[in-house]
């Protein structure tokens, strides 16, 4: 999974909301996901990977994107939530930057990750690692667009109470810094719950 078809129509579909996105002035964020349901290993999810985003970024060349007006929001590599075979930041980080530059072309400003269902830690963490990485080129800002890594520790500071609010903020001040610094590759670590937010089957 997934098949050819599957890549190929959903990818014509991402270009197309790109396209119409341009027609209207605005700058499309192209989210081609690998989920990480299954034990699937990291390769696995690397072979995958490529598949898709190099189906995406053909898609949206055939649709006359302007590359240069476009972000991706793609997954990092990782294994699947139940493989057994864990990895860590440097491995992540240089199985996703080696997808991204077999697939991606350099005219795209940048990558705005998901987090996936990783914790906020582990976001992080990889995201830190993937700048931090000397040996590969990455012509591409590599940075975070994260939903669950970025809230999950606000919202619970928060709790839905008028009191918190404050302490809210600044809990998320503190992700946000620790993401800021990752996209910059000096992220010391630290900072942020490492909870997985992974949900099983998850939909929009």
């Amino acid at each position: 999974m997934p098949s050819q078809l599957a890549i190929n129509e959903t990818a014509h579909s991402l270009a197309r909301y790109g396209s119409i996105c341009q027609d209207n002035g605005l700058v499309p964020i192209i989210e081609p996901e690998i989920l990480q349901d299954g034990s699937h290993t990291i390769e696995v999810c690397a072979e995958v990977s490529e598949r898709v985003f190099a189906a995406v970024m053909k898609a949206m060349l055939d649709h006359n994107l302007i590359i240069e007006g476009t972000l991706l929001k793609p997954n990092m590599v990782t294994p699947g939530a139940t493989c057994p075979d864990r990895k860590g930041p440097a491995e992540i980080a240089w199985f996703t930057v080696r997808t991204l530059s077999r697939t991606i072309v350099p005219a795209l400003p940048g990558v705005t990750f998901l987090s996936g269902g990783q914790s906020e830690e582990e976001a992080s963490l990889n995201l830190n690692a993937m700048n931090a990485l000397t040996e590969v080129k990455k012509p591409w800002a590599l940075t975070f667009s994260y939903g669950r890594a970025l809230q999950k520790s606000v919202l619970q500071a928060w709790s839905g109470k008028p009191e918190n609010v404050k302490a809210a903020q600044e809990t998320l001040l503190v992700r946000a810094s620790a993401n800021g610094a990752a996209a910059q590759g000096i992220y010391k670590g630290g900072s942020g719950d490492n909870t997985s937010t992974f949900v099983a089957n998850y939909s929009y």
